[in-house]
């Protein structure tokens, strides 16, 4: 009896919870700066979920639920690291930085804005992606990250802001979007 409650169980929490595995995976990819360290997020995910899956409510938003877990999984291990980098005096420093820019490409690659993507704070990042790559509603981004509407909102509105930031320059050599980037520097000084 027991092994066909565990089996039901196993079944369901695989039913509902395995087709998001590669939009967990994609996600985490583009926040985190390694494939095996977002496989690592994904797998953590997974086991999370599986731990309190007796406390999910079914009917609810699987999905939502997954990436809720999925970027509290991302946290936790970001704290982890940049507890582990005190030399500096802020942990905001150490966000900010990042590898130098690489010679000019020939075209905008993923990289470069997955680079950009993973320079902007992750508050920003996480709603950015959920939002523009993920597809997920304002209301589904609501529930996954625990955040009144209104914030992921301006989140994302901010996250896509700083994001052009980021990718101006790089439009600017393919002329691309010249008129904003000029008001854009213009509202800059």
């Amino acid at each position: 009896m027991v092994t066909q409650v565990n089996a039901g169980v196993k079944q369901e929490f695989e039913v509902l919870t395995l087709p998001h595995r590669d939009a967990l995976y994609q996600s985490a990819r583009s926040i985190m700066a390694n494939a095996a360290a977002a496989e690592d997020a994904v797998l953590e995910t997974y086991l999370q979920a599986w731990k309190s899956f007796a406390r999910f409510q079914p009917g609810t938003n699987c999905r939502a639920w997954l990436f809720g877990i999925l970027f509290n999984v991302i946290r936790h291990e970001r704290r982890k690291w940049t507890s582990r980098f005190s030399f500096f005096e802020k942990p905001e420093i150490l966000e900010q930085t990042h590898a130098a820019r690489s010679s000019v490409a020939e075209n905008l690659q993923d990289d470069e804005i997955l680079a950009a993507l993973r320079a902007i704070p992750q508050i920003y990042s996480e709603v950015v992606v959920l939002s523009n790559v993920q597809e997920f509603s304002y209301k589904e981004i609501q529930e996954a990250l625990g955040i009144p509407i209104g914030t992921v909102m301006s989140r994302l509105s901010r996250g896509r802001q700083l994001l052009r930031g980021k990718l101006a320059s790089r439009a600017a050599e393919y002329r691309i979007g010249s008129g904003t980037l000029r008001q854009s520097r213009a509202a800059a000084k």
